[in-house]
């Protein structure tokens, strides 16, 4: 039996070495043949526990097993090597049973994709090099965890990125002079806490650090936070109180959120950064500035300055040594150590007992857009933490906005029959399954408009998804409304 439906193979882009597990021997030796042609490394075998021997000895990239094997079958394999201290990227395929039953539990097992017999050399190949690019962080991960309070760490910043490296030569940099520092990023991305690394790392160290969020305080207030203000100033001001800047003599003041500020408090802002004194609200006595001054904002002041909503002066003022803070969508190599310090900081502060994430896992972390940074992958980490307590963060503990079971799981229809023939009746269902999540994910998981999207009623999709093992699937992907609680 020949498993590919093509004899033309695409080009691999990196070379893998891989354990082939399949107990039928023109199905392994075909496959075998493919793969040396790309290029990789192959070594076979038919048996789970021979395999597992093998995974245990010897360094493999990627493990392609068939689910029906002798001694360990598929699925316990992949768990089995799941649980290896550095295991290979495992990637199962099978040509029995329920497809998408058997792709959920192989994702739930830790593998990190599913193929369904017959399957083309160029689907093949698109999951290796997806799988060799989860193998690379992996790898990455475990070199990092050996030096990460060397030069891949800067205070409490952590990563292995060359741009955030970039962030860290700017920061040791600046941090030892007095300059004003504006930090630029988007929320989450830790402005804060390259604020406080900049101060730390300072000969302001043994001075406070303020922190001031001019985003959150009244308006009517901000300004008295500040800059202090005497007893009487204003109804209420029973008290002289010290403000903001006089609490951070002798060390650092980080305004964050700067963009924020008002146009009066602007011009009150800009004189203490040009003559470092200031006066109380109500006062007439001037007091010296000895607080250095790190901003923050997300947004971008020059299209502020532009519209005449920010200062120029202002702006050039704090823009002395600007710190571009990248996005975590942009620096994706950060993520398996990112994730790494967050499991041990929630295990330690949940008493939770996370162990890792499971290659399927990683990948769909690794794809997403990280709207929230940095700050949300830390909350996703805690959630699960709480939540789970134990064990390996497989896919369904994602968020659901995360959480996706690619359409690629399951077989797109073949270009031609193989030589080997084909199972008609099979082919057609499991195409059908893969209309009918299509048209889940195109309607947002209304299964009344999925139904029209299908061009049939609502009852006979909901006996479609009963008959067709896809519920678990859906109850894994969709949000909880009321038009997916009959599933």
């Amino acid at each position: 039996m020949d498993v590919f439906d093509s004899a033309e193979s695409a080009s691999a882009t990196q070379v893998a070495r891989i354990l082939l597990v399949e107990d039928e021997v023109d199905v392994r030796e075909s496959i075998k043949l493919q793969l040396e042609n790309e290029g990789h490394q192959v070594v076979d075998t038919e048996s789970g526990s021979d395999a597992l021997a093998l995974a245990e000895s010897s360094r493999f990239d990627i493990v392609l097993t068939d689910v029906m094997i002798p001694d360990i079958n598929g699925i316990e394999l992949v768990q089995r090597i799941m649980q290896l201290p550095t295991h290979p990227v495992t990637i199962v395929m099978t040509g029995y049973g329920s497809v998408v039953e058997m792709a959920v539990k192989a994702i739930k097992a830790g593998a990190f994709d599913f193929l369904s017999k017959p399957f083309s050399m160029d689907v093949l190949s698109a999951i290796i090099a997806s799988a060799l690019r989860v193998k690379g962080l992996q790898d990455e991960n475990l070199e990092l965890k050996k030096t990460v309070k060397g030069q891949f760490s800067l205070g409490k910043l952590i990563s292995s990125s060359q741009v955030m490296q970039e962030v860290f030569r700017l920061i040791d940099c600046v941090a030892d002079t007095d300059s004003t520092v504006l930090i630029l990023g988007e929320s989450g991305t830790g402005k804060e806490l390259i604020a406080q690394t900049i101060h730390f790392h300072s000969t302001r160290r043994q001075g406070r650090l303020i922190p001031v969020n001019c985003g959150a305080i009244p308006e009517a207030l901000l300004e008295s936070e500040l800059f202090g203000h005497e007893k009487g100033a204003f109804t209420g001001a029973v008290a002289s109180r010290v403000g903001r800047f006089e609490l951070a003599t002798g060390g650092t003041i980080f305004l964050d959120e700067i963009g924020d500020l008002s146009p009066p408090l602007q011009v009150k802002l800009l004189r203490v950064l040009q003559e470092r004194t200031f006066e109380r609200v109500g006062g007439t006595r001037t007091y010296k500035s000895d607080a250095r001054v790190i901003a923050a904002t997300n947004q971008d002041l020059e299209t502020l300055v532009a519209a005449k909503q920010f200062r120029e002066d202002l702006f050039y003022r704090l823009n002395v040594v600007p710190v571009l803070v990248p996005p975590l969508r942009q620096r994706v190599e950060d993520i398996p150590l990112l994730l790494q310090h967050f499991i041990k900081m929630f295990n330690d502060r949940r008493k939770a007992e996370l162990t890792g994430v499971a290659d399927a896992a990683m990948n769909l972390l690794c794809e997403y857009h990280w709207p929230g940074n940095v700050r949300e992958l830390g909350n996703i980490v805690e959630r699960i933490a709480i939540l789970k307590r134990r064990g390996l963060i497989a896919p369904e503990d994602l968020p659901e906005k995360i959480r996706r079971l690619p359409l690629s799981h399951l077989p797109s229809m073949p270009a031609a029959i193989p030589v080997a023939g084909m199972d008609l009746s099979r082919t057609v269902e499991e195409f059908e399954n893969r209309l009918i999540l299509e048209a889940l994910e195109r309607t947002n998981w209304v299964k009344s408009k999925a139904a029209r999207l299908l061009q049939i009623n609502r009852t006979t999709l909901i006996e479609k998804l009963k008959k067709k093992s896809l519920a678990e699937v859906v109850a894994q992907r969709a949000a909880p409304s009321e038009d997916l609680a009959d599933v």
